[in-house]
């Protein structure tokens, strides 16, 4: 093969198709990417960038002993992920998670791509599988959840398998953003979750304090400045949930049946649940303590930085599909909302992705068609990190392949290995599903629960520089 001709073809230029395309390079490898921006804008993408981050500024948690996907994100990073190096470069503060500033993340992601001698760019929507300019490549589809209507299409006719074809959607909502300085900190308040000892529970005749609120945070909390705090009493709390109820909300199309991912249900859909549903989940006031009254508060709406300068807050948990006049009226009502500047409202989108166990080989190739990839979301990894995760992978597994080599899966104890196998493990009803220790194997001995995830980790550390160790990855330069 000679490596300089592009016998790789990309579709897509988020986050999945750059890592990809950056992998095959970086062992000298040339590819074309396709990326439709600016030509045409998906219902959720406003930036011609690429690895533009539509939802939250987020990559979760970086506590690589406690959370799967702060241990996928270290195996990305001893696998050369361009995602988390250019991450680390334009984080914002966000506690024990990795944020970003999401415009300087694309444009250097955007910049890296054009630079990169091995790939070639062209801003041009592919219609469909059967189109002239991949015939005879190898294709990789990063078209990413919000493909076109006639990419997709092609892409169901090829995996049909008599009159059903076995593809799935499930929908995806988008949290607003405030201007920093306008909430009202006589009512908000900076400060982490658990940053002190235990407050007293709620009370309804909890007095007022008199000390200026500008002043006041968590007594002792980390990252005092990563979030603004919102507290409520019952009474705002029950306002705010009893608007959340009645709002407008953006209906469905006729042709669509609603099916929301469970780790990202709009907060009108949680709502929907129970009155109490929100304080046990994204209003939860546990760990905080209200300056005003010196207690737990009732609910509590965190704000997370967009940006390394905090001028912007986006309302953590607050993915929503209600109108945008609704959301003015309903966000308002959180207490140091009342005058917020929204700089973007939420809105929500159709997701789509394959049944990957019945649709995709155990390399993501389709069944039907072994010379077309999938990679991203569209296999059904769900978030920033697995998106990117496997289209990582996928670049280094053809990697290997075009040297004549193999590379085989690490271990299922790994986060990369059960992320992986997760879409080759059949289901009554497949589902996309984030990383997470459940999707790896039981420790082989009884461990007790708050050490188990630390073991978990640890197993999965050892196997995974192990399996590297093994491998052509572990003896070759593979930073970014």
């Amino acid at each position: 093969m000679d490596m300089s001709t592009p016998d790789f073809v990309i579709i897509g230029g988020g986050l999945a198709g750059c890592e990809c395309a950056l992998a095959l390079a970086r062992y000298g490898l040339a590819c074309t990417l396709y990326e439709q921006k600016p030509e045409t804008f998906s219902p959720a993408h406003v930036s011609p960038l690429l690895g533009e981050l539509v939802c939250s500024n987020s990559f979760r948690s970086n506590d690589a002993q406690g959370s799967g996907v702060g241990l996928l994100k270290e195996e990305m990073r001893k696998l050369g992920s361009a995602t988390m190096a250019i991450a680390a470069t334009c984080s914002v503060p966000a506690g024990k998670a990795l944020a970003v500033d999401r415009t300087l993340f694309a444009e250097e992601l955007t910049r890296r791509v054009e630079e990169e001698p091995l790939i070639t760019l062209i801003r041009r929507q592919i219609p469909d599988l059967d189109a002239p300019e991949l015939e005879g490549k190898t294709v990789i589809v990063a078209a990413g959840p919000l493909v076109s209507e006639n990419l997709a299409a092609s892409l169901a006719d090829i995996i049909s398998t008599g009159s059903a074809a076995p593809r799935l959607y499930f929908y995806d909502a988008i949290a607003p953003i405030v201007r920093a300085d306008s909430v009202d900190m006589t009512i908000a308040f900076r400060g982490s979750r658990y940053g002190n000892d235990a407050p007293p529970p709620y009370s309804d005749d909890a007095p007022f304090l008199e000390k200026p609120m500008e002043t006041m945070v968590n007594p002792g909390a980390e990252d005092n400045g990563d979030y603004l705090n919102c507290p409520m009493t019952k009474a705002e709390y029950t306002a705010f949930y009893e608007a959340l109820r009645e709002a407008e909300r953006v209906p469905a199309h006729d042709f669509e049946k609603e099916i929301h991912f469970e780790g990202c249900m709009p907060i009108e859909a949680l709502a929907d649940r129970g009155e109490r549903t929100l304080t046990f989940g994204p209003l939860k006031p546990v760990g905080f303590t209200d300056p005003r009254t010196g207690r737990r508060p009732y609910a509590l709406l965190q704000l997370r930085a967009e940006n390394a300068e905090r001028t912007s807050f986006n309302l953590v948990g607050c993915q929503t599909k209600m109108t945008y006049g609704a959301q003015d009226k309903v966000f308002r009502l959180v207490p140091g909302l009342a005058n917020a500047e929204f700089l973007r409202f939420g809105s929500v989108h159709r997701n789509t992705y394959v049944n990957a166990p019945e649709c995709l080989n155990d390399d993501l190739s389709l069944k039907a068609r072994p010379n077309v990839y999938l990679a991203g979301q569209i296999t059904g990894v769900e978030g920033y990190v697995e998106s990117a995760a496997c289209g990582l992978w996928l670049g280094l597994l053809l990697a290997a392949r075009a040297h004549g080599r193999d590379l085989p899966l690490p271990p299922q104890t790994t986060a990369l290995g059960a992320r992986m196998r997760h879409l080759r493990t059949p289901s009554k009803q497949f589902t996309p599903s984030n990383i997470h220790f459940g999707l790896m194997p039981e420790l082989a001995e009884r461990t007790k629960k708050k050490a188990r995830k630390a073991e978990m980790a640890d197993r999965g550390r050892a196997d995974f520089d192990a399996w590297l160790a093994e491998t052509e990855l572990g003896k070759e330069n593979t930073s970014c």
